[in-house]
């Protein structure tokens, strides 16, 4: 019998800032769709705990759920050396993972966060640019960037006036992924049906996608989970394995106590994942394209994350004060993603930018066949299953609209 190994501290405590981001960026009621990467702004926060000091590096490392700077730098180093490895090569998942850094010319970080953030396990570019001279041009050079980190499907996360000459430092990273189905869907098979919205909206005609392979599902006590594997060619020779696990309530509108059910706890969604092959009977899965572009900071600070947006904060150990005697504050975090699910595979692309700125047991009888059919709003989560690592995450509340 296959056992997960055990969570690392990085792995819960992206799990539950994935499940709080979900909940906060939805609201109640959710009715709308929702596509984000934990692991995108993890990482960007993680970038700023690389400069903060005292009572502000306690309080992202609280929201981060780490105990130290260490905790967070070993667990993306880990996550970039093994899991997040691109595996195009052996025939596996597409995957890039990139962070950049970005400083006004007359504002130089400290040699000691550059270590932390080039030399160590994020592995950033750190470029010099000038915010105060040409700020537009700056943030065009970001945004080029961003585009090259995820195979042109983000071209722009920046817009416009949101670098200006107080601008003085940019934290950035973008995740890819492009995998195709360990067992593809025959697009002759695909048919549009009924998808049943939330609030008694008049359903919408879908393409659907239909299989009558056996399928990783396990049903629980008001909710099925299925798990649709990435194809890996070398799968016998690593433990990698990319999924994308949809959440499904038995009710129509039970998808934000679902949700809040994930968020209780960040072992509910790893505990909750199926472990074999079953059959199915009736098996449909909505095609789904979605995108997301917004600010994220106010609900990072429901989530208790305020020093860092004061100037009570303490960034000290990114850069020192400039020629205004004031200390660095973050500004923004902006996050952009888009994700598409259809009969080969997956694409999706995030991207996290902050800105900082100066200012004040195995059965002999074949189990009974299962459905599982996507008719109406669910929860769905890119995950590695090795580390625990949470990509992509979001809801689908109506598959016939992208945003």
């Amino acid at each position: 019998m296959r056992r997960d190994p055990p969570q690392s501290a990085g792995s819960r405590g992206l799990a539950a800032l994935s499940a709080s981001l979900a909940r906060g960026i939805a609201g109640n009621p959710v009715d709308s769709n929702l596509v984000f990467s934990p692991l995108s702004i993890y990482t960007a926060l993680a970038l700023v705990a690389a400069g903060a000091r005292g009572a502000t590096l306690d309080e992202i490392l609280r929201v981060l759920g780490a105990r130290s700077r260490g905790e967070l730098d070993e667990f993306v180093a880990r996550a970039v050396g093994g899991a997040l490895r691109d595996r195009t090569d052996s025939g596996g998942p597409r995957v890039a993972f990139a962070c950049g850094v970005w400083s006004d010319l007359a504002c130089p970080l400290k040699p000691g966060f550059l270590k932390a953030v080039v030399d160590g396990g994020y592995r950033a570019e750190a470029s010099t640019v000038d915010f105060r001279g040409d700020p537009d041009g700056s943030r065009q050079l970001i945004n080029a960037w961003a585009a090259r980190a995820t195979n042109n499907l983000i071209d722009s996360v920046l817009g416009p006036r949101s670098v200006t000459e107080s601008t003085r430092v940019v934290l950035g990273n973008a995740v890819y992924f492009k995998g195709k189905w360990d067992q593809p869907f025959d697009e002759r098979n695909t048919a549009d049906a009924p998808f049943r919205r939330l609030g008694g909206a008049l359903p919408v005609d879908v393409p659907f996608m239909q299989s009558w392979d056996e399928q990783f599902v396990v049903v629980h006590d008001g909710f099925k989970v299925l798990k649709l594997r990435y194809k890996m060619v070398d799968a016998l020779l690593t433990s990698t394995h990319f999924s994308l696990c949809i959440f499904l309530p038995d009710a129509d509108d039970g998808l934000r106590s679902l949700v809040d059910a994930i968020a209780s706890r960040p072992g509910f969604l790893r505990d909750h994942l199926p472990r074999r092959k079953v059959e199915v009977g009736e098996f449909r899965v909505p095609r789904f394209k979605l995108s997301f572009h917004d600010s994220v900071v106010d609900v990072l600070k429901e989530l208790g994350l305020s020093l860092p947006f004061s100037p009570l904060g303490d960034l000290s150990d990114m850069t020192g004060p400039d020629d205004s005697g004031f200390g660095m504050i973050v500004d923004e975090v902006v996050h952009k993603a888009v994700i598409e699910v259809n009969e080969e595979g997956t694409e999706a692309a995030a991207v996290t930018m902050v800105t900082d700125r100066f200012g004040c047991a195995a059965r002999c009888n074949p189990p009974p066949q299962v459905d599982f059919v996507a008719d109406h709003p669910f929860a769905y989560f890119i995950v590695e299953e090795e580390s625990g690592a949470i990509v992509f995450a979001g809801h689908v509340v109506d598959p016939s609209r992208e945003s």
